[in-house]
């Protein structure tokens, strides 16, 4: 079958990729012994009457190429990471890589990192191959795999340097639909499934924990950021649920976008699991390999930034200065000091760097929040993170923690009172000039079972956690409730009170040096079924002054 590699990556998505890496595969990968009585490697794609391009078989016993997810590193132009697990060692995980019209010359061998859960004892590998010295602006298409094992495949496109249009995504509170829970049928009635049990999603994931990732591939964005609390893993170990199996349901599920395209992520309060670090957080450090922040060894990973045209993403781990206690242990203040001390290094840099419009900082314990008996802001945040965001001028947070859709006006300053109210600068609501102010979104409803769109006030105010109380928790056993107190909030802007889950996609129009203006255009979709279908909620635009347009 004479097939063109241009003409296959024309057609796009999964399909054109698995068809490239068929053709290419039979002539570049190593392929392991056949077994007995099968097909030999590229035996089928040099059979005309086959519907088949190519088939790999693996040796028996090894574990198949898992969860393959991608990451950016530092400048999102050059730098990849191809990341996939597997419940034991393997050998020689690596990736083979190129583009379309050059072909799979290139390959890297994988760093394999490890950790054994601490309730469980099951243990994880998980291989993380470094593609560096890429040719921004370029569609590459990749294979992983290991000793023994069929290569998975995939194609992502690298950024292109300087000003440019292009589009992320973002959402937090994901979960993941989970097929491990028994439903308990009523006794006699016989099991359609026969002797297998009949299973649903766990206590956290919905069905749209997994929709929202077909309806983030039709936006098909650059990468997509993940704003905490990713697959709640924390919480099915309360529940007695399997943690590393609720990470290996989410990894797959969402690999139908994630092999694509990076999925940044940022550590919530349910990545922090018992067990597992002093930080609870190793889980989270194996699965990833963000860009380096140069922190000691047990925070490595959990804040990083990096640079996408001419956004710089700068993702920070709140649970180092929120005073709630709502992760698996109580680790307010671990860094003591240094996640602060980098995070004002990397906004001033930012800020001076004539190449960068835009600040994005992703977090997870929101700024402000509107609900009348969710989690509520943290005057932590608030207290911490505040005044730098005014000093250097963030553009756009989004965070996640409650589970539903609002936006703030720009707000720069803070009230005098005992929650630190944060003061608009301006409040028109559909053209904001983020240069007046930061702009906040929660943008948490993607795909936990507990909705708060509900649950918000009926006239602008919102509640700010100011204390860790002495009483005991009711809804978390082990830990310690909070102290609230309500506030007006004439920050609050524009609220979804109807659509449960939902995300948000932005626009990079970086304009021209004549009008001196850059655009973000913001559009905020609820999603429904199998195939993301989307409807928007909300539209908007950011708008701010180049950066070299200034004198």
């Amino acid at each position: 079958m004479a097939i063109s590699r241009r003409s296959v990556l024309s057609t796009g998505g999964a399909a054109g990729a698995a068809l490239l890496a068929g053709t290419a595969g039979a002539a570049t990968a190593e392929a392991a012994p056949p077994a007995t009585g099968s097909t030999p490697a590229g035996a089928a794609a040099s059979d005309p009457s086959s519907a088949l391009l190519w088939q790999q078989p693996g040796r028996i016993g090894a574990p198949s190429v898992t969860g393959l997810h991608l990451q950016f590193g530092a400048d999102a132009s050059a730098e990849v990471v191809v990341s996939w697990l597997t419940p034991q060692p393997v050998a020689r995980p690596r990736v083979r890589y190129g583009t379309v019209d050059d072909g799979f010359g290139r390959s890297v061998d994988a760093e394999t990192r490890h950790y054994r859960d601490g309730l469980s004892g099951v243990e994880v590998f998980v291989h993380h191959a470094r593609l560096s010295r890429l040719r921004p602006a370029t569609r590459y298409v990749y294979f992983a795999s290991h000793e023994g094992a069929a290569p998975e495949t995939g194609v992502f496109d690298t950024a292109q340097r300087g000003r440019h249009r292009f589009t992320f995504t973002s959402f937090g509170d994901q979960a993941t639909a989970n097929l491990r829970k028994e439903i308990k049928l009523p006794p006699g009635t016989p099991s359609p499934n026969g002797p297998y049990p009949l299973s649903s999603t766990n206590n956290i994931g919905t069905q749209a924990s997994s929709d929202i990732v077909a309806a983030v591939e039709r936006v098909a964005p650059l990468f997509n950021l993940v704003n905490g609390d990713l697959c709640y893993a924390g919480v099915a170990g309360i529940f007695g649920q399997d943690r590393v199996a609720t990470w290996a349901d989410w990894f797959i599920s969402n690999s139908r976008s994630a092999r694509f395209r990076p999925w940044m992520p940022c550590v919530g309060n349910h990545e922090n699991e018992k067990g597992n670090g002093p930080l609870g957080a190793s889980a989270y450090q194996a699965y990833f390999t963000t860009p380096d922040s140069g922190t000691d060894r047990e925070m490595k990973g959990l804040w990083y930034s990096f640079t996408a045209g001419s956004v710089r993403v700068i993702s920070v781990a709140n649970c180092d200065v929120a005073i709630q206690d709502a992760g698996d242990s109580y680790i307010r203040g671990y860094s003591g000091g240094a996640q602060r001390a980098w995070l004002e290094r990397e906004l001033r840099a930012a800020r001076a760097d004539r190449d960068i419009d835009w600040i994005v900082v992703c977090m997870h314990q929101p700024f402000i929040s509107s609900t009348r008996s969710g989690n509520g802001s943290d005057l932590g945040v608030r207290e911490s993170w505040g005044p730098l965001f005014d000093q250097y001028g963030v553009d756009l947070v989004v965070s996640g923690h409650e589970h539903h859709y609002e936006r703030s006006h720009p707000l720069r300053g803070r009230l005098p009172n005992e929650t630190r109210t944060p003061t608009p600068a301006a409040t028109r609501k559909d053209v904001i000039d983020t240069s007046l102010g930061t702009v906040h979104m929660i943008i948490g409803g993607g795909g936990n079972f507990a909705s708060s769109h509900t649950n918000l006030f009926d006239r602008p105010q919102g509640r700010v956690i100011v204390a860790r109380s002495d009483q005991d928790s009711p809804v978390l056993p082990g830990h310690k409730d909070s102290v609230w107190v309500t506030e007006d909030a004439p920050w609050a802007s524009v609220q979804d009170r109807e659509h449960p889950h939902g995300f948000a996609a932005f626009d990079v129009d970086p304009g021209d040096r004549k009008s001196g203006r850059t655009r973000i255009n913001v559009t905020y979709y609820t999603f429904q079924g199998a195939h993301g279908a989307l409807t928007p909620v909300d539209r908007f635009t950011l708008e701010r002054p180049r950066s070299d347009a200034r004198r």
